[in-house]
């Protein structure tokens, strides 16, 4: 008996999944896309600027562009050997139904119009939507249209990224009494885990009569107690803390992720950590993205550059002073602060100022990384020079972004992909540490 043609999709995509990744029209394996017209309209406005959503703006008009060559785009581009076909679909006529729901024409109801007409156009296909816009997708269901997020750059596994620290029980104490002894560490085949913890994996071993913190090391296998130790006046709290200043820490380790909710102390743990090894690096850079509140742009703002992106850089000040209150106003280590500060040995900044440049030898906080791409992160990650340690920080669960979630931001994209790697650790902090009030 002949095997049944499998028949394939139609999506359609809309603007923002195209600014979230200009390459997404490989992803979608032999199925077929529909550009609706209005989207190239809309990426047309994003063109200019410096900003990411810029940047795949431009590369998907090239990308397009190069694709077509002298091809129609009514006719249907392909995307590939064993691709589907790209086709750039025209402007639609409202149907009665679009019409009476959506009487406004903006830019997503017209994408509806053309996914509905692609849908009645191809009967024996189904015709997918995509669209990062929650509530567009709402729209096109109530139209009988079927709708999907992007998937193909999101996390499976979120729970292991909100997992606190490991406690391995009933460990030998010959074992952990070994780790207080040894400077170099324990073998791994010592504690017979019945799992072997991934590179740069931290927890808490436990026998009848003691405990102890502890770091693997996937490089040479061993297993090493981790101390805990004031940087910069700040003492760690809980075992998440002395963990994240260990990995803020270690030389071998020149990729770190901080996660965990507001209070847990991420950016002051990392930002004490840089004034502390300052030495070893030319420059602390501090950054966040900037994400404007009600979807409102900095033109809003009254004053220059300064006063503009003031607010937004305002709680990476408030650690900073954090630290430097640690200290009498006379002290050696509250002067570093000011000379650095003052020599720009020490940077507070949005992170659109530093897309672009080649840092080297460089401690570079992230911070507030949940409100990034996956491109982002790897744009800033590729970035980074000799010498320099990256630190992204963040809480996944408080992501101002429209168009990301726990499991597309790059933060979380970041640390499904690199864990196990030999120059990367993740920690997740739980404990709020800020005040007894909070």
């Amino acid at each position: 008996m002949a095997k049944k043609k499998k028949i394939s999709k139609i999506f359609v995509l809309d603007t923002n999944v195209l600014l979230h990744d200009f390459k997404c029209i490989y992803r979608f394996e032999e199925n077929d896309i529909v550009i609706p017209i209005v989207v190239l309209e809309e990426l047309d406005k994003f063109k200019k600027g410096n900003d990411q959503i810029n940047y795949h703006a431009r590369e998907f008009t090239r990308e397009l562009d190069k694709l077509s060559g002298d091809t129609l785009l009514t006719e249907g581009i392909s995307l590939g050997e064993g691709e589907g076909k790209l086709t750039v679909e025209t402007g639609k006529a409202f149907s009665e139904e679009v019409s009476n729901s959506f009487p406004e024409k903006t830019p997503d109801h017209r994408i509806l119009s053309i996914a509905l007409f692609t849908k009645e156009k191809n009967k024996t296909r189904q015709v997918i939507l995509v669209t990062k816009d929650i509530n567009l997708r709402m729209k096109a269901k109530s139209l009988g249209i079927q709708a999907q997020d992007y998937e193909s750059d999101k996390v499976r596994n979120i729970e292991v990224l909100n997992e606190g620290v490991k406690i391995h029980d009933n460990f030998s104490s010959t074992a952990i009494s070994k780790l207080y002894d040894s400077y170099e560490g324990v073998p791994i085949e010592e504690f017979k885990f019945k799992e072997v913890p991934s590179a740069h994996e931290y927890f808490i071993l436990r026998s009848s009569k003691s405990s102890a913190l502890a770091h693997y090391d996937g490089k040479t296998q061993m297993v090493n107690r981790v101390e805990k130790f004031t940087t910069y006046g700040i003492d760690p709290r809980n075992a998440e803390q002395t963990f994240s200043v260990d990995a803020l820490t270690r030389n071998d380790i020149q990729l770190v992720a901080l996660t965990g909710k507001a209070g847990t102390g991420k950016t002051l743990l990392a930002l004490a950590a840089a004034l502390y090894q300052r030495k070893r690096f030319t420059q602390v850079l501090l950054a966040r993205p900037i994400v404007p509140l009600a979807n409102r742009d900095l033109g809003y703002l009254p004053g220059d550059v300064k006063d503009k992106i003031g607010p937004y850089m305002a709680p990476l000040f408030d650690n900073l002073s954090v630290i430097k209150h640690n200290f009498k106003s006379n002290s050696q280590e509250y002067a570093k602060i000011e000379e650095m500060v003052k020599d720009e040995k020490l940077i507070i900044t949005p992170l659109a100022y530093i897309r672009g440049r080649s840092l080297s030898n460089v401690f570079f906080i992230i911070d507030e990384a949940q409100n990034l791409t996956p491109h982002e992160i790897k744009t800033i990650i590729t970035r980074a020079g000799e010498g320099t340690k990256l630190v992204f920080t963040g809480d996944i669960q408080q992501i101002d972004s429209p168009y990301l979630d726990e499991k597309s931001n790059g933060l979380s994209y970041m640390v499904d992909r690199m864990k196990g790697q030999d120059l990367f650790a993740h920690v997740h902090l739980v404990k709020g540490e800020r005040s007894y009030l909070a």
